[in-house]
This record gives C-alpha cells, structure tokens and sequence, in this order.
C-alpha cells in the first residue's frame, strides 16, 4: 500500500488550550452534559442536607406531637427561619432526589443495553430533564397547596 503525498493528506487537527475567560462564557453545553453536572450537584445537594432529611423523618414519624411541630415548620416556621423557606428547601430536596433517580436509572439503561449514541444520550437527556423538572413542578403544587 502506498503512502498519499504530503499534498494529498488532509490537515491534521489543531488543539488549542481554552481561555476560561473568553472561551467558556460562549461555549454551550449538550443536554446530556447538563444532565450530568445536574447528576453531581443533586447528588452533593442531599448528601449536605441529609441531616435535614433524617430530623424531617424522625419528627414525622414519632409522635402525633411531633408531627403537629414538623408541620408547623413548613406552615409558620421554625424559629427565625419562615415556612415558604423551609417549603422551599424541601423543594430542592424533591427536585434533587427526582433528578438523580431520573438521571441514575437513565444510566443503569444504558449500561444495560449499550444504548450509548450521541442521538440516545440527547434525547434521553431531554427526557430527564423534562420529566424531572415537571414532577417537581407538580409536587411543588402540592408542596405550596395550589390544589
């Protein structure tokens, strides 16, 4: 097999280093990299408020007397923390614990069946994105009792 000429090969690639100041600001990030940053900081979001998390269920569950100050926290507050707030953190627990579900059984499919194309991977993240941001749309109805 002969080799081409100089002339006739293509151009090799150049790679450059990115300016994280100029280059970062206008670079736009596939759905499926969002969803994975989301996958992280979902993750981190209830690992650091887990003890929220553990006071929430243990106040819920073990007296008619404690869940009566549980569900004062999120209608009148606890102490100088107002209830919208503690809703609102609840919230962010809801959307953080849907979205890594979500994004978790997205990837256990496609470890499992070797789905991994660049059409699946955005369109799957799509899928993620909407199916998360809608059920936490619609807990948080629930949530702030608009039905």
């Amino acid at each position: 097999m002969a080799e081409s000429s100089p002339a006739t090969r293509s151009p090799r690639p150049e790679f450059r280093n990115i300016n994280a100041l100029s280059d970062l600001p206008s670079y736009r990030l596939p759905a499926a990299g969002i969803v994975s940053i989301l996958h992280r900081i979902s993750g981190v979001l209830m690992f650091l408020l887990m003890p929220l998390i553990i006071w929430m269920f243990d106040t819920s569950v073990s007296s008619e007397i404690s869940f009566a100050k549980f569900s004062a926290a999120f209608n009148v507050g606890l102490g100088f923390v107002p209830g919208w707030f503690m809703k609102l953190v609840a919230l962010a627990l809801i959307w953080a614990y849907l979205h890594h579900f979500i994004a978790g059984v997205r990837h256990i499919y496609m470890d499992l069946t070797h789905s991994v194309t660049k059409e699946f991977g955005k369109s799957s993240a799509v899928v993620t994105l909407a199916l998360s941001v809608g059920l936490t749309l619609i807990l948080g109805a629930k949530l702030f009792g608009l039905y």
